[in-house]
């Protein structure tokens, strides 16, 4: 199952990406091995997660919406804001 997550970086900017383990990935970025973004403002904490079904398509497409999204829209987010 994958999912889109947002983090909320320690300058208080967001970061959105996608995966298939969360808990995985949090780590990498904590670590500094994640984004290049990332990197620069740790450490960061996860935000939102958002369950994308099983399509790797779909789940990059959900991440590109919600990157559209404003810095409030973002901020203002709870886990079921975006409903599938």
């Amino acid at each position: 199952m994958f999912c889109v997550y947002i983090l909320r970086c320690a300058d208080g900017t967001y970061y959105t990406g996608a995966t298939k383990d969360i808990e995985r990935r949090l780590a990498e970025h904590n670590a500094g091995r994640a984004a290049k973004y990332t990197r620069m403002r740790l450490p960061v904490e996860l935000h939102y997660t958002e369950s994308a079904g099983e399509n790797w398509g779909e789940t990059l497409k959900l991440e590109a919406k919600i990157k559209k999204y404003s810095h409030q829209r973002k901020a203002g987010l709870k886990q079921d804001d975006l409903g599938r």
